[in-house]
This record gives structure tokens, sequence and C-alpha cells, in this order.
């Protein structure tokens, strides 16, 4: 029995929201139910995170905002820890303009009074007082709603809640799969993972895998995904996630590629060690995807790390070893910035002098740039 700091049991409370489903042209781009279905498989001690005795509430096809607001304060009444899930379409009350959730049978003439006002749930969570809450949003903005969350650059829930999700724009045609493919990722990791990964990491694998559409506002911020966010799960139990880490980068999508690969490293360094082959390998990675995105100053770093890494274990001569000493010298030589290729050019060149069976011309041409670039040589020389 767990009792909170007045005396009481805790018990926990899983809330799950579907609201209306957004559709276009024909074709469904979020289905709330298949989402709320898809979730109400998992033990609610999963959901939580938590072995607090719990009770889950679904709502699903709501018509009358009211309902939902008792059933979000009553959530928000609980002791112990409590998840609020929220599926469906964002839309904009054109009059007051506000942001609303819309319910069963909302039109665009019927916001103020058949949908779900945003500001609500803010409203309520932030009058919990014990248990941790999290926020997990799938959601569609509509033509209406997206200028302003563009404006606003975020979707604010409640300062005192944890919140995840995604909330994608309306141009987007949908997949193949009724479950969206973050809510389904979320599952996914829930399922196979022997230790529950926290919500963040959760967060971030979902966000890396979902395959989300161009401009999909990520709640946190992909940006603000620190290394930390590693899943948990062994490797050889989660597919192997290069293919798709390399895809997302093909498809100019570097920032959500970048964070799935460092999430990815970090969970390695914590399994295998800083120093582990496994770990330099995943830096490779992190170096070819910076690459990728034009980012030469952090991918010229990246590759210089990896090769004294590999100089540590492996002989000089070693395949491994010459191919991140060319990754980093090709990335230096893009380096368009002066300041970072001089800051760069004396750890390549001790790299590079490293390596006797390097070409020698090619430490003769870095010494010669680093030279003009420190200005105690002539260009022209």
């Amino acid at each position: 029995m767990q009792i909170d700091g007045a005396g009481r049991q805790q018990r926990g409370h899983v809330l799950l929201i579907a609201g209306d489903a957004a559709v276009r042209r024909r074709a469904v781009q979020v289905a709330p139910s298949a989402n709320l279905a898809a979730l109400g498989v998992l033990p609610a001690s999963v959901l939580l995170n938590s072995h607090a005795p719990s009770d889950t509430t679904y709502l699903d096809g709501a018509r009358d905002p009211n309902t939902v607001l008792m059933r979000l304060r009553a959530a928000a009444a609980t002791p112990g820890p409590l998840l609020v899930y929220l599926s469906g379409r964002l839309t904009l009350d054109r009059r007051g303009h506000g942001l609303h959730l819309a319910l069963a049978g909302t039109t665009a003439s019927t916001v103020r009074y058949t949908a779900l006002p945003w500001d609500w749930l803010g409203t309520e969570l932030a009058a919990r007082t014990t248990g941790p809450t999290t926020v997990v949003l799938d959601l569609v903005a509509d033509k209406s709603a997206w200028p302003v969350l563009q404006e606003y650059g975020s979707l604010p829930a409640s300062p005192s809640a944890e919140v995840y999700g995604v909330v994608v724009p309306p141009a987007f045609a949908g997949g193949p799969h009724q479950v969206s493919a973050y809510t389904r990722h979320w599952i996914d990791q829930l399922r196979r993972s022997p230790t529950r990964p926290t919500n963040l990491q959760l967060h971030a694998f979902a966000v890396g895998a979902a395959a989300l559409p161009p401009g999909t506002l990520v709640l946190p911020a992909t940006r603000e995904l620190s290394a930390s966010t590693a899943p948990q799960a062994p490797q050889e139990q989660i597919p192997d996630p290069r293919p798709h880490i390399h895809a997302l980068a093909s498809g100019g999508r570097h920032q959500e590629a970048a964070t799935l690969a460092q999430a990815w490293e970090q969970h390695v360094l914590q399994t295998h060690g800083h120093t582990s082959p496994e770990a330099t390998h995943w830096a490779e990675i992190r170096a070819d995807l910076a690459r990728m995105a034009g980012n030469y100053r952090s991918a010229t770093q990246l590759w210089i790390n990896a090769g004294h890494t590999r100089l540590e274990h492996q002989p000089p001569d070693a395949p491994e070893v010459l191919a991140a000493a060319a990754g980093a010298l090709y990335c230096w030589t893009q380096l368009k910035d002066q300041a970072a290729a001089r800051d760069s050019g004396p750890e390549l060149v001790r790299l590079l002098r490293a390596l006797p069976s390097l070409e020698p011309r090619l430490l003769r041409l870095t010494q010669h740039r680093l030279e003009v670039l420190e200005g105690s040589v002539d260009a022209t020389a």
C-alpha cells in the first residue's frame, strides 16, 4: 500500500480522451477511438509506471464539453499518479480565438458549445497538489488552429505536468494504419522493453520512429531532448534503428535523425561503456548524420574523436581508423568558418600524424592550410 503525505492511500488514474477524428479528403489523419483501444490493452500500471492501485476512464464519443470537464476534474483529484491522454482534432473558436479539442459532432460554427476549451485542461491540472502528472498528446490541428499553434510555437497544458506528444499540421494525407504512428510506437516500446522506459525516453523513440509529417509540432521539441533519452531495451531486442535513422536524414529530417541516434548512443554507452567499439560506432553514425545535415563543424570534431578513440584500441592501419581520419579530413576541408577550421585543425593534424600508412601529401596539405589559417604563411605560398 502506498500512502501520500496526508496519510491517504495513493491511487493512480488513467484518463483516455478521444476527441473528434481528423479527416482530409476522405482519408483519416487521426482515429482517436483506435488509439484509445490500442492503449486500453496495456495495464494501467505500465501506463502510469506505478504499482499503486489505479482506475482507468475512457471518454470516447463525448459530445458535451462539460461531461469531459467533470471527468477531468475527478481525475485531477486523484491523490496518486495521473496520466491524461488526448487524441483528436484541435480547432479554433474563431470568435474568441481560443484553441479547443473538437468533440464528436463539433463543426466550425459550434466550436464554442460542443468542443473542449484547451484552457480547461491546464486549469484543472494546475489544481493538483499530490502525485506526478503526465499528459500525452496525439493531435491534428485543423486549418483554423494551425496558424495559432505556429504563432505560439508550443501547446501549453500545465506547468505542473510533464507534457509529451505531437500535433501534426492539417495538410498531411494520413497513413495506412488506424492507430497513429506516434501512439503506436509509444505502445510498442512499452510492450517490448524488459524494463519500463521513462516517458521522456518513450517520447524520444516515438518521435524518431514515427515518420512524422514535416512541420509537426513536437512537445517537448526535439532540440530539447537530451542524450539521457536512450531506450532501455537491449539493442538485440528493438529492430535495428540504423536504416530508419538514415532514411530520416536522407529525407531532410536531420534533427529527428540526430535525436534518435543520440538516444541510441547513450543506450550503448550505458550498456557497453564509453570506450567500447559499439559506442565508437554510434559516435561515427552521429558524425555522418552531421555531415549529411551540412554541420561540418560538429562532424569534424566527432570524426576526430572517433579516430583517437579507435587508435587507443586498434592499430593505426586498421580500416576503421583510416575511415575515421578520412571522414574528419573531408569535413574539415568543407568548413567555411575559418575560426572553426583553425580551432579543430591541430587535433586533426595530430590524428593524421599518428597514421604512418596515410598518404603523406594529405598531411602536408592539412598542415599548410592550418598554417594559412593561423596566419603564419601566405596563402599563395
